[in-house]
């Protein structure tokens, strides 16, 4: 058996600048791993796909990104025999931390390794591309620049281990809804300036670049969740040296000089009944150490 750990993102700028006749969108955006993780732990088996979701919600079938990576990749590299995945999940589901994508990355990265396959990095976003757009960053995360639809990657220098505090609002959001009424306001919202963040990222001393963060999904999240307000609000009243929502929502994080600042942030947060205990949490930027894909 082996074991793959999946990790969650936050986007620290996320701009739209078109969208596609596939109906893609053309994203800009600079994404950053967290150290909250899911566990895969996989095994050979003598046919099939079998996952077990550990009792969360999530499908067990081919609509499971799981799965969906696991077919791939035995399929390109004509494995005949099968695998057993189960999965401890801590990301929060639905929550713009791109969970269900890394789970899909640790699995081709997994099978690569239980197999043998012998796949490269950037054969493994080959594949994960025709998985979903977050897949080819989450194969390695980091500091990272996506562009394209999110395949195109620049990889960045890595950000010191900064603290933030991160809460999933109770109520949930779609993220085909959310670029529906973004498509509709396009034209008539200001959109975060990337450049200027990977200038400063440079440049700047210490967090200096938080000045720069920005989504522009928050024009039209946080009106259908009016939650992810109220909590930036909370953050900022603790301190928060910048705040953000991640993705499409409805998650937030705000940064903090230390972890006793982010820990009482998050206790307000949970005082107001604004985020469950299990989706508010305190933690820090990190770059993976993947030793092989």
């Amino acid at each position: 058996m082996i074991t793959e750990r999946a990790y969650a993102k936050i986007n620290l700028c996320l701009d739209v600048t078109g969208k596609r006749p596939s109906g893609y969108h053309d994203v800009r955006m600079i994404m950053q791993t967290v150290d909250i993780y899911d566990i895969l732990s996989l095994e050979k088996a003598e046919e099939g796909i079998t996952i077990d979701v550990g009792g969360s919600p999530l499908p067990i079938d081919g609509d499971n990104l799981i799965y969906k990576a696991a077919r791939k990749i035995m399929d390109r590299c004509g494995i005949s025999g099968g695998v057993s995945i189960s999965l401890e999940k801590h990301i929060p589901i639905a929550a713009g931390m791109a969970g269900g994508s890394s789970d899909a990355a640790a699995t081709l990265r997994g099978v690569n390794r239980l197999y043998e396959c012998g796949l490269t990095c950037d054969e493994l976003r080959e594949i994960g591309v025709t998985i979903g757009a977050d897949v080819p960053y989450c194969i390695e995360g980091g500091t990272v620049l996506a562009e394209g639809i999110g395949e195109e990657l620049t990889f960045l220098k890595p950000l010191p281990e900064y603290v933030i505090a991160v809460a999933k609002p109770k109520q949930g959001v779609s993220t085909g809804n959310i670029y529906t009424a973004l498509d509709e306001i396009f034209d008539s919202i200001a959109h975060p300036d990337v450049d200027k963040m990977l200038g400063c990222m440079n440049t700047c001393s210490g967090t200096g670049f938080l000045r720069y963060l920005g989504n522009v999904l928050e024009y039209v999240t946080e009106p259908l969740c009016p939650d992810v307000e109220k909590i930036k609000d909370v953050l900022n009243s603790a301190g928060s040296l910048g705040t953000l929502m991640t993705g499409s929502g409805p998650t937030v994080y705000g940064f903090f000089e230390d972890r006793e600042k982010a820990s009482a942030a998050i206790a307000s947060v949970r005082a107001a009944g604004l985020a469950s205990d299990d989706e508010s949490f305190v933690t820090k930027l990190v770059t993976p150490d993947y030793s092989e894909c």
